[in-house]
């Protein structure tokens, strides 16, 4: 597995249970990236609690989120009630990625057939005969080689291993960019609504306790002139839709303070070749619009372990095998991007353009704030999603004590 992000991680962590000898490659000596995301679904839950997990992997920190809530100007809508699932899933855990990813590779590296190598960067595919069999990268004592039954490129976005097998990316398509930047928090705040939209202008507040986690969506490509100005011009803007953020807001100093996440929706027409298969944002990279894209990460590794880890034991992984792969999850891809992209061109992009200025929130989503058991469907298909996977690889490698 090319990529220490969720898709990687999950993956080595659930094909090494099932007696897969597994190495995952992070290319950074630790998880602790900010503009990782943070809202770990009820999908996500359920797969944790499908694996005996979830109790532990509550211990660590997190807020709990029940329901959906934002504010439209001086309206705030209620957009979903998780109360519709199981108790032991029925929120979003608000829980910093890398707490996630710190529990899953402590899990995965108790067991005999899983290896971890951090700043392990690789640069590029050993193909023969028409087939990848295995990478090339670098580390700090120098460049390495490393050869595989199966290669699984799980490395974002960016992928380095996507390129290099040079599979075809169709651009669905993204008019915002998003500014991510952190707040002070006073701990005594009980309004956790996550959007906040104002004249022409839009924030996701996440809590993490004693700061919030800003994302402020910006037009596509926007950053550039935004940074030429003062600071002082991003503080005033951000609290034109955040007004509760003003009593700490001096906080954001400089645009130091302030990172860039390029929003990009797209996926690969192909997510295979003979030796190879991407999954997670390699595959499909999401609009944060959501949240999902950890989730779908999540989901897509339990459907790759699913399909994989019985002929991975055995050697007998045919082309067919990682098309599979593809074939299973294309549709809630699709579905999702579409969804995201709908919300994109006609919620969010009005209000960045100021056709919607009178900040009135539409009418699907006015409709819905009014109907308790319409919150519960939407927070059942934003928790759980398209197709949610089940675990059904076996537990067959005992822990090491």
């Amino acid at each position: 597995m090319v990529g220490g992000g969720p898709a990687g991680v999950m993956l080595g962590y659930l094909l090494a249970r099932a007696g897969v000898a597994t190495v995952v490659l992070e290319k950074h000596a630790d998880f602790l990236r900010d503009f990782r995301g943070d809202t770990v679904h009820p999908s996500t839950l359920r797969i944790m609690d499908e694996l005996g997990l979830l109790e532990r992997f509550l211990e660590r920190p997190h807020q709990k989120l029940r329901a959906l809530s934002g504010w439209f100007g001086e309206q705030q809508v209620r957009l979903g009630d998780f109360g519709g699932l199981p108790d032991r899933y029925a929120f979003i855990a608000m829980m910093p990625q890398w707490e996630f990813l710190d529990f899953l590779a402590d899990e995965a590296c108790a067991l005999p057939t899983f290896t971890l190598r951090r700043r392990a960067e690789v640069t590029g595919l050993i193909e023969e005969a028409g087939r990848v069999v295995g990478l090339r990268g670098r580390a700090a004592d120098g460049t390495f080689e490393l050869r595989a039954g199966c290669t699984i490129g799980c490395d974002g976005r960016h992928s380095t291993v996507r390129a290099a097998a040079g599979l075809p990316v169709e651009d669905v398509g993204a008019p915002i960019d998003v500014l991510w930047f952190r707040v002070a928090r006073d701990p005594a705040e009980t309004d956790t609504s996550l959007a906040r939209i104002g004249p022409g202008h839009i924030v996701v507040t996440i809590d993490r306790g004693d700061y919030w986690q800003c994302a402020f969506v910006i037009p596509k490509g926007g950053a550039e002139a935004l940074r030429r100005q003062d600071i002082g011009v991003l503080r005033a803007q951000v609290l034109e839709a955040a007004p509760l953020l003003a009593s700490r807001i001096e906080g954001l100093r400089s645009w130091d303070d302030v990172k860039l996440l390029t929003v990009t929706v797209d996926r690969l027409t192909r997510w295979s070749k003979p030796g190879l298969l991407c999954i997670g944002d390699a595959a499909h990279a999401m609009s944060p619009v959501g949240g999902v894209g950890i989730n779908l990460a999540i989901q897509d590794a339990v459907a790759t372990a699913n399909a994989l880890a019985a002929k991975l034991r055995t050697g007998t992984v045919g082309d067919d095998d990682l098309d599979a792969v593809r074939r299973r999850r294309l549709w809630p891809t699709k579905a999702t991007q579409r969804l995201q992209v709908a919300i994109q061109d006609n919620v969010l992009a009005p209000v960045l353009s100021g056709a919607n200025a009178e900040l009135e929130a539409p009418l699907a989503m006015r409709v819905v704030s009014a109907v308790p058991l319409l919150q519960r469907g939407v927070a059942r298909l934003l928790g759980m999603g398209f197709r949610p996977e089940h675990v059904h690889t076996a537990d067959l490698v005992e822990r090491q004590t």
